[in-house]
């Protein structure tokens, strides 16, 4: 047992530095803007951190509903197949980048060969098959449609989190998947810790 809070503190400190890549991922966590953001883009943003490594990071934000659509039109619009299409598809704006690409943020239940199996249950597919399969009602039981992502140079968001921008937590699928998305920002918010 640690004697003293400094003992404590070089323990930390020592795991810290030798803690591997993977260790340090941020991957699977929710990134959750703070009142200190800037950005006006990321405004009460809740994001899914989909990939954090020393390259960079990459993540969607869950909590942008932007469209409502049929299934039928959807699938349309990315040039698929629409028989059989049935039910509604809502369309998340997931970033300010590649705002013409989609992501299915997923329950990992079923996968794609394409398929990134992220943590805890949850996958990321941009294969528009699983857009198919979905408006077919064979795909996986949660899901999220989503254009665009936000991206982060290396070191990038570590810098932003140090400014208070951001903090991190974990991800339950509660939380990822809710339907009551103006109030996923306020509950991510009610998770933080503040440290002593």
């Amino acid at each position: 047992m640690w004697r003293t809070v400094a003992q404590f503190a070089i323990v930390i400190a020592m795991y810290g530095a030798t803690a591997t890549a993977a260790e340090r991922s941020l991957s699977g966590q929710l990134l959750v803007a703070t009142s200190e953001m800037k950005d006006p883009r990321f405004a009460e943003a809740v994001i899914y951190l989909v990939k954090h490594s020393d390259e960079g990071a990459l993540g969607l934000i869950i909590n942008k509903p932007v469209a409502k659509g049929s299934a039928g039109e959807v699938l349309k619009g990315f040039g698929i197949d629409n028989k059989g299409a049935k039910g509604e598809i809502v369309v998340h704006y997931g970033g300010p980048v590649g705002r013409e690409q989609g992501f299915i943020l997923h329950s990992d239940e079923m996968v794609l060969e394409s398929s990134t199996k992220v943590k805890d249950g949850i996958a990321m597919t941009t294969d528009p098959k699983m857009v198919q399969a979905l408006a077919l009602g064979k795909g996986p039981r949660q899901s999220l449609l989503i254009m665009g992502y936000a991206g982060w140079a290396p070191g990038q968001l570590e810098m932003e989190i140090r400014a208070d921008s951001w903090f991190t937590t974990g991800a339950d699928k509660s939380l990822v998947f809710g339907k009551d998305t103006e109030k996923t920002w306020r509950r991510a918010m009610d998770k933080r810790q503040i440290p002593l």
